[in-house]
């Protein structure tokens, strides 16, 4: 590792100057000083992998500095020299986290060999260091479902972007994951032992924007009850994630503009200036550079946020998922069905392949629920989804079924799932009466897991 930088502390100038000539002719970047004070500012801002210090300097001793040192410099290494060698002063530097201990005068040979150990420990420990954060990475991005070339684009992307503080917008259609992604890169980021406060602006009241964000004081308008820390306080430190960005009135872009720049706010009815420090990320579906062109979104907020832009792709642009995401999300609502289906029918499985998926990977997910719930049998067949499924282009694909026709029945003007809706919550009623409201009875009864029918009574509000 002779690329690597020696810092060389010695109040000595003939022994600095020996010690550095030597080491330099080994291939090291040798930095000097001739203080622990000097040795302080000579290493600011660089990256020092071995410290050489003599143990008594005048002022400051070797050990101490080691310790100031390793704030700034981690995974720094120490070989501590001394003419007054003694047990004392060895144990002293190697609890201080010195690699070794070497009397003086110093055989060069031995410093040498010493060095190059030191380093390779050096080594070592940053192949692991960058081993542990590869790891970490990867456990992070876990959560994105998929091994398509757009899905790896955006992983390896996001992966780069997470340990920054840069600003990331994520765009997309509604239902592609862009909260999961968002999610991932904070998890994947040096804040992710800190909070992650999530807030969507599209679902706020324009009148509750300032407060929800900035917090508010008691008393600032009707309802507020008491003092109330905003989204921005319960980020500090973490990371803050805009959802719906395009959603913001443009009077309100004005405001988030100025804390984003300024990282000051202060709470609605309050004239104390606080401040946060918070990573922010943000998602869109909307077009924003035309909104930019409408004159609805201010172009220089969208340039602050808009540091690194990810996109996610929609689901009908990775078709190639498709198997690995339905595998994942049986899996991961598998309390809905305990010992039911763990697997699709292969013609569920073509129409799902057919399918346009306006709704992206949450439209998935949403009738895998829903079949899990519905399935009676070990595996999800054409009976468990929606009708429609199976008639894409408005040509109808017949489902390998052995069941008989459907009737015709009346109320085909309303949607379908008004009517199923109507009819689960009627035959769930019936069954609590019959069962004098025993839940557990009335699910046995309909062939439904307790938990599947606490679903559905949630669902329905009953």
């Amino acid at each position: 590792m002779n690329a690597a930088t020696i810092l060389l502390v010695e109040d000595d100038p003939a022994q600095r100057t020996v010690l550095a000539g030597f080491l330099k002719k080994r291939g090291y970047r040798v930095l000097t000083a001739d203080s622990a004070e000097a040795g302080v500012a000579v290493a600011a801002g660089l990256q020092v992998h071995l410290l050489l210090t003599d143990l008594r300097l005048g002022g400051e001793d070797g050990v101490s500095l080691l310790g100031r040192l390793r704030e700034d410099h981690a995974g720094l290494e120490a070989i501590v020299l001394t003419a007054y060698g003694s047990v004392e002063d060895a144990v002293r530097a190697m609890r201080a986290g010195a690699f070794d201990f070497l009397a003086k005068p110093v055989d060069l040979d031995h410093l040498e060999a010493r060095v190059a150990k030191a380093l390779e420990r050096v080594h070592l420990t940053s192949e692991n260091a960058e081993l542990r954060e590869a790891l970490a990475a990867g456990e992070a991005f876990e959560g994105l479902i998929g091994d398509s070339a757009a899905m790896r684009e955006v992983r390896a992307l996001a992966a780069r972007v997470a340990g920054s503080r840069a600003s990331v917008m994520i765009s997309g259609e509604s239902g592609t994951g862009k909260g999961v992604l968002a999610r991932a890169i904070h998890r994947a980021s040096d804040r992710k032992d800190r909070p992650f406060v999530s807030v969507n602006l599209a679902a706020l009241p324009e009148g509750l924007i300032e407060a929800e964000l900035f917090g508010h004081a008691a008393g600032a308008f009707t309802g507020a009850q008491g003092a109330k820390a905003g989204r921005f306080e319960r980020a500090d430190g973490g990371t803050l994630f805009l959802d719906e960005l395009g959603d913001v009135p443009l009077a309100m872009q004005v405001k988030l503009l100025e804390v984003i720049q300024s990282g000051q706010f202060e709470r609605v009815g309050e004239t104390q200036t606080r401040s946060a420090d918070v990573r922010i990320i943000t998602a869109t579906h909307r077009d924003l550079v035309a909104r930019i062109r409408e004159g609805t979104f201010r172009e220089d907020l969208y340039y602050r946020l808009n540091v690194v832009e990810l996109r996610m792709p929609a689901l009908r642009e990775r078709p190639e998922d498709l198997p690995l995401l339905v595998e994942h999300f049986l899996a991961k609502h598998r309390d809905l069905a305990p010992d039911g289906p763990t697997r699709v029918a292969p013609e569920v499985m073509a129409a799902l392949a057919r399918w346009p998926f306006p709704g992206n990977v949450r439209e998935l997910e949403n009738w895998l629920e829903r079949a899990l719930v519905l399935a009676a049998g070990a595996v999800l067949t054409a009976e468990d989804f929606p009708p429609q499924l199976f008639n894409v282009g408005g040509a109808a694909v017949a489902p390998a079924s052995s069941a008989p026709a459907v009737p015709a029945v009346e109320g085909l003007g309303r949607p379908l799932e008004v009517q199923v809706a109507e009819l689960e919550s009627r035959l769930l009623m019936e069954a609590l009466g019959a069962h004098d409201g025993n839940k557990s009875a009335a699910a046995r009864a309909l062939g439904l897991s307790e938990r599947a029918m606490r679903y559905k009574l949630n669902k329905y509000g009953l």
